[in-house]
């Protein structure tokens, strides 16, 4: 008893307390300071996403630890860093529906990390998280925390992925999976968040002394309870247990003897035999946090629940389990799971059990909304071409891409010199394909290089204009057919290099059977070949001059005389002049609907119905000038899009080809041509760019959206003669065409599941082709002054002309046919008058029993005839306004040779007609040769006689007839009979050189007097009649005037 009532004595003085409480200080103190110390880390948060098509397994993950176990320092170490061991953070979180993995690390060690990682898992896409996704506010009500511990002593292990027959990790992601999914009663589940946080820190193998310590307390008939409170490190109070051990222990049978060896039972030699081989492997201080955060107390318990449910399957019978600790609503608790604190030694886990915990999902976990890496990542070549920053290596790059392989970026380019064999990218909508391009064009634009741009959208070409600078806004010509108050001139017939001719024709005809494929025939094409031929020897020829060529006879004749190809004028004046009226009309029909179907449009028609190009693409490319051709399909229509597009690319091609006269081909200045959604102007004269265009200069890269939107011809062209190939996010129809082009780094099902921005590109450096790697583009800069305003004036000023002036040029070139012109009012008594030749010599009547001139068809062969002549002009006068109607006198009485009236035949009514009925019986019978003739000699009179127009043909049609109406002029049809009121449309002047004499009939010898005004002229009802002896068959086209 005594000794007892000392002991309490002794505990109860302050001198024993003191040293306690200020170790206990001390120790907490030092606590503190780690605390500071761990805050004080920088660190980074890592995304980890793998391939779906991962076939890593746990085994991988446990090398993975094995590997980072290096992160370990030793005694030395630890007192030049303060005593702080660093520590990694392993986490799975169901945040917004989406399950990620990540993984914390010190700033120090992200590198070394990173490269453990990539070693396990080369498939593995790690990129740094922009935001942490701890660290923002979230409006939750709910806050539920927990820890998981151990169910016994740490030296068991727990059951590992080498007992499962099925991916542990699936139980775990399949509970953070339902979050979305599930709701209790009313309350929705959605906003919900899950977060699974494993930290661990490596320790040395002293922990495996410990092991064999709790071994043989085991063997020796102990719990090894007492062992467990010694394991570890830092301060140990070995000695203190000890001690009291010392005093509690029974004294050993017999003195100075062994002690008896005691029986081990089966669970223990279990026990034994499974903490020895924990011990085997490295080890780790383990804690594992779980968190929730939600809208109701209910739910929260049941989510929580349901994951440390997950965690149970590691349990194993008479060896050890997970279960759940420190289960609080706090709002505070969720500070230690944000700031990932690990001050307290948590549990050992070897390297094969943390495995088991956290590992990446591969091929055997199928659970929903798993963030799975887009694409496979591969490495570029070493002698990419980088940009570093020095001008001078930088200025030979035009940089477009980032590399993504294992976390490394390098800002990387193409070679000018490798951009001469072409670039092709191919990727869906919204993939990044104009970004791109975009990217390329800024290079340029800063390097001082010529280039051009045709654009379907409209948006490229309006950005690039954005990063214009001031120094080369004179350099930019601004192609904008929607701007039609100020049209540019381009004409697709323009020659400026006679020997180019077929070769206008060839592209002309191309454009314009890609556009009409399906309704295009042989003898169309044919009709239109000689039609641009003979137009391209007429100057200042356009492509309204088409429909010109096809329904004016005179326009014809003149542009014929002009047309210097015998094979050409062999078509026209032989074959074609043979047609008759019905095969015309359907040979030419199609053609006029083809052409017709652009030039109608005033758009299209104030730009291509110009004669001369506002601006010279050959010009462009040798001085590095700018051209940008804005097309919008929403602005000027999609048809007329593609064809103003497909002649432009063909100009373009042409004045590249015309380079030849630069006989070094190092003096052919290099430009660019970009061409976005390029099938809509593909013809397949484009793989003869593709394959020749290198040799004069011109760099191509064009971009569309999937394979099946080019033909075969320029698909085969594409794939054979494209040095660089860059491919977004396609479609499952072109990703096994398109991915023998990436072979063997990537697979058909790479291509189909990138992020935007991402690409897989097949590259030629230094003339050489380079094994497909990935990439992603670099994000665009803000223009640093916008000049499009100042740049589309500038443009405006030299390159356009105002609407009103063009159309007025288009109008005079193209005149309306004469019926459908206004004359000015005319007197009675001018309309008397007798017309007056060039030379303002009055034209003399023919006299009495002289012979009759007869005005010979001008497309007649035959020559004048003997008999008197007139002297005319040699060549043929501009049209004049006809005469109004209500001006018109009625027309003469028909006289005699010798000047007495000409009696009227009796037709079959016996009812006397009054004079103005014998006129409507003139005017109607025009196959009566008496009433020809007073009709021809009232016309005379109103009109000059270089003007005086041929006679209609009754029984043929105009060979002109066509169904098309050529710039505000009225179709052509069949000549109605001739009135003084009505001349016969579109008929040239009749040539004065070919005249005939008749000397069967002669004219009056005065002119006739008028007596009253005309009624309008009525439709036609001819009366057959048989032709007298004295007289011809009036159907021969020829006039007659007696």
């Amino acid at each position: 008893m005594e000794l007892i009532s000392w002991i309490f004595g002794l505990l109860l003085s302050w001198y024993v307390w003191l040293p306690i409480v200020l170790f206990l200080g001390y120790l907490t103190w030092k606590n503190y300071q780690r605390i500071d110390a761990v805050k004080a880390i920088e660190s980074t948060l890592l995304i980890l996403e793998i391939p779906k098509a991962n076939d890593k397994s746990e085994m991988a993950a446990e090398q993975l630890f094995a590997s980072l176990h290096g992160i370990l320092r030793d005694k030395e170490e630890l007192k030049l860093n303060g005593g702080i061991q660093e520590h990694l953070s392993f986490e799975i979180a169901s945040v917004n529906g989406q399950i990620r993995f990540y993984v914390w690390v010190p700033k120090a060690l992200q590198s070394f990390v990173e490269g453990q990682i990539y070693a396990q898992y080369p498939t593995v896409q790690i990129h740094e998280a922009d935001e942490d996704y701890v660290s923002h506010e979230r409006e939750h009500s709910v806050i539920y925390t927990s820890e998981i511990t151990l169910t016994d002593s740490e030296f068991l292990p727990i059951k590992s992925f080498q007992s499962f027959e099925v991916d542990p990790l699936a139980g775990i992601t399949g509970t953070l999976a339902k979050l979305e999914s599930e709701s209790t009663g009313s309350t929705p589940s959605s906003g919900e968040e899950l977060w699974v946080q494993v930290l661990v820190r490596p320790i040395p193998d002293t922990w495996h002394k410990d092991s064999d310590n709790w071994v043989k307390s085991v063997k020796s008939g102990g719990s090894g309870a007492m062992t467990m409170l010694t394991g570890g490190e830092g301060f140990s109070m070995k000695w203190i247990l000890s001690l009291l051990e010392a005093l509690w222990k029974p004294p050993e049978q017999g003195a100075g003897g062994a002690p008896a060896p005691k029986e081990i039972s089966e669970r223990n030699k279990t026990r034994i035999s499974e903490a020895e081989k924990k011990a085997t492997k490295l080890g780790y201080q383990v804690k594992i946090r779980l968190a929730y955060l939600g809208e109701d107390t209910t739910i929260a318990k049941q989510r929580m629940q349901a994951i440390v449910g997950t965690f149970k399957q590691y349990n194993s019978t008479n060896l050890n389990g997970f279960r759940v600790s420190g289960a609080s609503f706090k709002k505070e608790d969720l500070g230690q799971y944000r700031a990932r604190l690990f001050i307290d030694k948590g549990f050992v886990l070897n390297i094969e059990e943390v495995a088991s915990v956290f590992h990446l999902p591969h091929t055997n976990v199928e659970t929903p909304n798993i963030v799975w890496a887009s694409s496979k990542t591969a490495e570029p070549p070493a002698k990419l071409p980088i940009i570093t920053g020095n001008a001078a290596i930088d200025e030979n790059i035009s940089a477009f891409g980032l590399t993504n392989f294992r976390g490394i970026n390098h800002q990387f380019g193409m070679l000018n010199f490798d951009r001469s064999r072409h670039m092709y990218v191919i990727g869906q909508t919204g993939a990044g394909k104009t970004g791109t391009l975009s990217l390329l064009a800024l290079s340029d634009i800063f390097h001082n290089h010529g280039y051009a741009i045709i654009d379907p959208h409209g948006d490229f070409a309006v950005d690039n204009m954005r990063f214009i600078p001031a120094s080369r806004m004179k350099d930019v010509v601004y192609f904008n057919p929607a701007d039609t108050a100020f049209p540019l001139g381009f004409n697709p017939l323009e020659v400026t290099d006679p020997s180019m001719k077929s070769n206008i024709s060839s592209e002309v005809i191309g454009v314009m059977k890609r556009m009409f494929g399906e309704s295009w025939g042989p003898r169309l094409e044919y009709i239109l070949r000689y039609t641009i031929l003979a137009l391209l020897d007429r100057p200042e020829t356009t492509m309204l001059d088409i429909t010109r060529m096809l329904t004016d006879k005179k326009f014809r004749k003149e542009t014929l005389s002009y047309c210097t190809d015998t094979v050409v004028m062999q078509f026209w004046t032989v074959e074609f002049a043979s047609w008759n009226d019905k095969f015309v009309a359907e040979a030419v029909a199609p053609v006029l609907n083809k052409v017709g179907a652009f030039t109608a449009n005033p758009v299209i028609r104030n730009i291509i119905g110009q004669p001369k190009s506002t601006f010279n693409i050959r010009e462009i490319m040798d001085d590095g000038k700018i051209l940008i051709v804005n097309l919008s399909k929403g602005l000027i229509g999609e048809d007329n899009a593609s064809i103003l597009g497909s002649f432009l690319v063909t100009k373009i091609q042409l004045a590249a080809m015309s380079r030849s006269d630069i006989p070094d081909i190092k003096d052919r200045r290099p430009f660019y041509l970009y061409v976005d959604e390029f099938q809509n102007f593909a013809t397949d004269s484009f793989a003869t760019i593709l394959s020749e265009a290198r040799k004069y200069a011109l760099n191509l890269t064009v971009a569309n959206q999937y394979i099946s939107q080019m033909n075969e011809t320029v698909r085969d062209a594409v794939f054979g003669n494209v040095g660089t190939m860059i491919c977004f996010r396609v479609s499952a129809d072109d990703a096994p065409i398109l991915s023998k082009q990436f072979e063997p780094q990537f697979e058909a099902n790479d291509l189909l599941q990138m992020h935007n921005r991402n690409f897989v590109i097949n590259m030629v450096i230094n003339g050489e082709k380079t094994p497909a790697f990935s990439a992603r583009t670099l994000q665009l800069p803000p223009p640093q002054v916008d000049n499009t305003a100042h740049i589309i004036e500038h443009s405006r000023q030299l390159y356009s002309l105002p609407r009103a002036e063009v159309e007025k040029s288009i109008s005079d070139v193209i005149q309306m046919p004469e019926n459908l012109q206004k004359k000015p009012p005319q007197s009675s008594a001018q309309a008397k008058q007798w017309p007056v030749d060039p030379q303002n010599k009055p034209v003399v009547p023919a006299q009495p029993n002289k012979p009759r001139i007869i005005i010979e068809n001008p497309s007649s062969s035959s020559q004048a005839e003997q008999g008197s002549s007139v002297t005319h002009s040699q060549q043929p006068q501009p049209p004049r306004l006809p005469q109004q109607q209500n001006t018109v006198a009625n027309p003469p009485v028909a006289l005699n040779p010798d000047g007495t009236p000409v009696k009227k035949k009796r037709t079959r009514s016996r009812k006397k007609k009054n004079p103005s009925a014998i006129q409507s019986d003139q005017t109607t019978q025009n196959s009566a040769s008496s009433e020809v003739g007073n009709t021809e000699l009232q016309r005379q009179q109103n009109t000059p006689t270089d003007e005086i127009p041929q006679a209609p043909r009754q029984h043929q049609q105009d060979s002109t007839v066509a169904p098309t109406i050529p710039h505000g002029a009225s179709p052509h049809r069949r000549e109605q009979p001739h009135t003084p009121a009505q001349a016969s449309p579109h008929k040239p002047s009749p040539d004065p050189t070919k005249l005939r004499v008749d000397h069967t009939k002669v004219v009056p010898s005065t002119p006739p007097v008028d007596k009253k005004p005309l009624q309008p002229p009525q439709p036609p009802v001819a009366t057959p009649q048989a032709p007298t002896p004295q007289q011809k068959p009036q159907d021969d086209g020829i006039l007659r005037l007696r």
